[in-house]
């Protein structure tokens, strides 16, 4: 996919990846631009900054995504792009009250599945549409400090990789973001990323040329950082010792989510 005269749904665009993300397909040329995030004030001055459309939207409620779809296309008209981008952290093991662990789950996963089932029909119907999910590397291998983050980004993930499954002879693109560490409001308190940024921290704005490589090959997957590629495969060619490894990692880490 080009993304010039395409139009584009960013959630979480208020800030890091998502408005990142925004900023660089309006630079390629997008049609329309629409950015939602929770936070109206930064929302709306985002909006005004890079030149996109802004909507206030608690990507946690059905309802409110389901406006948000509808809205886009009774005013734009057919959406070419969905990136459901919005995601939070939430640090712990199983311990972690039920409350955090329905939070993270309703905007890491359920945010993703709401905007699918509102705006796949008219994906279908007209044989034609992107879907780029925002998940991480955390998705692909584990994450070191939080249970809830490493189960919600392995959902995110196996739930693009159905979509995909499922629609893609019906002309339906699906892509995962999954990088390591990157430079936005979850890692700014920590240490070169913690855990994450073992490889490195990235900027956003640089994370955006593997987007767009992506989409323009619109390849599955979506690895801004490489080396994720070769943990994953040790991870799958021999599982135990994978996972002796990340026990190493944990202990060096500890705790510490990020």
């Amino acid at each position: 996919m080009e993304i010039k005269d395409k139009i584009v749904i960013v959630t979480g665009g208020a800030s890091g990846i998502g408005r990142s993300m925004a900023k660089r397909f309006i630079a390629e040329g997008a049609k329309h631009v629409t950015i939602a995030d929770l936070n109206a004030d930064q929302v709306h001055q985002v909006g005004k900054e890079i030149g996109a459309e802004a909507i206030k939207t608690d990507v946690s409620s059905d309802l409110e995504v389901q406006q948000l779809i509808a809205h886009v296309e009774a005013t734009q008209g057919k959406i070419d792009l969905l990136c459901n981008n919005a995601g939070i952290g939430v640090g712990g093991g199983p311990e972690t009250p039920n409350e955090d662990w329905q939070r993270i789950w309703d905007i890491n996963v359920m945010a993703h599945v709401y905007a699918t089932r509102a705006a796949l029909p008219d994906m279908l119907k007209r044989g034609d549409g992107y879907i780029l999910n925002t998940a991480s590397a955390a998705g692909l291998l584990t994450q070191v400090g939080s249970a809830p983050y490493a189960v919600t980004k392995h959902a995110a993930v196996a739930y693009a990789e159905w979509l995909a499954v499922t629609y893609g002879e019906r002309g339906i693109k699906v892509s995962a973001l999954c990088p390591q560490a990157v430079r936005t409001a979850m890692t700014e308190n920590t240490d070169n990323g913690g855990v994450a940024g073992i490889d490195g921290m990235m900027e956003p704005d640089v994370l955006c040329d593997s987007v767009i490589d992506t989409l323009r090959e619109e390849t599955f997957l979506v690895l801004p950082h490489p080396e994720v590629l070769t943990y994953m495969q040790r991870k799958t060619s021999n599982y135990d010792r994978w996972i002796s490894g990340m026990q190493r990692l944990q202990a060096k880490f500890g705790e510490a989510f990020l």
